[in-house]
């Protein structure tokens, strides 16, 4: 006999629960904690607790050593890219959250995905109307063929009748657009409220489990980028996939924040085009911009995202500040790492930037966290202060201390191969203390520095015509 459903408040700081809403919780003082919560009485559950009944039917415990490993299936989505960052497709009775910035591209995207799984899916969209999504269907060239027929839309935000649909239909992936509009019949609040998302997730979540359906979410983000709703929801889920890229650009990054099932250091790189996403077939040179002749500021840096390479400009400007405190400006990167690069080159490489406003950013609208950059950004900083060009045919990456000191990146290797694959000729580098020396790259000439003022002085000295020359007379 099924366990009767009732409806309380929950203080999400004790969890003592209420019959209504209160403003402050009376069992520990908290505000504004009370969240209205479905709450299921579950007779077998107060049978185990008592000790009382045997053990139901049901899986046993298993050793470690005596689970047998087997090979979890996956749905290819169309795109290898994507493929690539969910680690080799969706696994069926997984639960994936996709979420980005309004306008980036998630609903076109998970439109893509659901005509290139080959296989029927049903699309339920709170948000939008059947007919609206017909018309960017057709808008993506969708309608014609198997995907126009393998392609149910439900225009539909009760989870309940979403999933009675669902369990008709057995789909092999049912894609929620959104989370934030789904809705239970049994809480009373509106759609949006961290009840409703939260128990929305959780019925889709054993739905998901328990018929071996994958269903994917869409979500929206806060202003501050995260993951709208309560923290739970990316809790439950088995991946958390960010859609990332500036709006009005057309490259678009998929990232991994959560996943079981693969890796979350791989990024996936798209172009938005007149028939949707479309996979960037060279993903390492999608970054560099391009231009009609060498200009200070500019230093390319070859970044390492999971096991892919890829090549980014970094550009810095920097001009005399007018008055005030002068400005620090970054953007695709760390601006409190910006401001310690500029004390570093101000004391340690003799380039001051006290009275100056310094900007900084990475074309293409990439976001990178790694330490690689800070010798990228350093030298890009000092080229343009003196107005004197890096030229493009050299990658520079590496770590600065607050010595001056340089350290190595990993996967470095990799890195300069994929430079000289896509045509550079020079790549400043720190010099390591490996007993073994770095193996040569046929094509590129790698030049080990130990400081950043030597660096410096190195990077503002090459000139196409006697590059060799200068460098061979410096370094020894």
């Amino acid at each position: 006999m099924a366990g009767k459903t009732t409806s309380r408040f929950v203080c999400q700081s004790c969890g003592d629960a209420f019959l209504r809403w209160e403003g402050q919780c009376r069992s520990c003082g908290g505000w504004n904690s009370l969240v209205e919560t479905v709450v299921r009485d579950r007779p077998g559950v107060a049978r185990a607790r008592a000790g009382r009944g045997a053990l139901g039917p049901g899986p046993a415990p298993v050793a470690l050593a005596d689970i047998s490993e087997s090979d979890v299936p996956r749905l290819r989505t169309g795109f290898g890219e994507l493929d690539r960052v969910l680690g080799g497709g969706l696994v069926p009775g997984s639960i994936v959250l996709v979420g980005g910035e309004p306008g980036i591209g998630k609903s076109t995207l998970l439109l893509q995905v659901a005509a290139g799984v080959a296989r029927p899916v049903l699309y339920a969209t709170g948000e939008e109307s059947a007919a609206q999504v017909r018309l960017r269907a057709g808008r993506l060239d969708l309608l014609q063929g198997p995907p126009g027929r393998a392609v149910e839309v439900l225009a539909e935000h009760d989870v309940g009748r979403i999933l009675e649909v669902a369990l008709q239909m057995r789909p092999a992936v049912v894609i929620i657009d959104s989370i934030q509009t789904a809705t239970v019949e049994e809480l009373d609040g509106a759609a949006g409220s961290v009840g409703q998302v939260r128990e929305s997730t959780v019925r889709l979540m054993d739905f998901a489990k328990g018929e071996g359906i994958a269903v994917v979410l869409v979500g929206h983000v806060t202003k501050d980028g995260s993951i709208a709703g309560p923290k739970t929801l990316e809790h439950l889920v088995d991946a958390v996939i960010a859609v990332e890229g500036e709006r009005y650009a057309t490259l678009r990054l998929v990232r991994a924040a959560k996943n079981r099932f693969g890796s979350t250091e791989e990024v996936g790189v798209f172009e938005m085009a007149a028939i949707g996403l479309v996979e960037v077939t060279d993903p390492a040179r999608a970054f560099l911009a391009e231009h009609a002749e060498p200009a200070p500021g500019s230093v390319v840096a070859p970044t390492l995202e999971g096991s892919r390479p890829l090549l980014v400009e970094v550009q810095a400007l920097v001009a005399p500040a007018g008055y005030g405190t002068p400005a620090r400006k970054a953007s695709g990167l760390d601006p409190n790492r910006l401001g310690l690069l500029v004390a570093v080159l101000g004391r340690r490489a003799g380039i001051a930037l006290g009275a100056h406003d310094v900007y900084a950013n990475l074309a293409g609208g990439l976001a990178v966290g790694e330490p690689g950059l800070d010798l990228p950004v350093a030298l890009a900083l000092a080229s343009s202060l003196r107005d004197r060009p890096i030229y493009p045919d050299t990658v520079v990456i590496g770590e600065v201390g607050l010595l001056g000191e340089l350290r190595p990146v990993t996967g470095l290797e990799r890195r300069l191969r994929e430079a000289a694959r896509l045509g550079f000729c020079a790549a400043i580098v720190p010099r390591s203390g490996r007993t073994t020396a770095m193996p040569a790259i046929e094509g590129l000439r790698i030049h080990e520095v130990a400081t950043l003022r030597e660096a410096v002085e190195v990077a503002l000295t090459m000139r196409p015509d006697h590059r060799d020359d200068a460098l061979s007379a410096m370094l020894g």
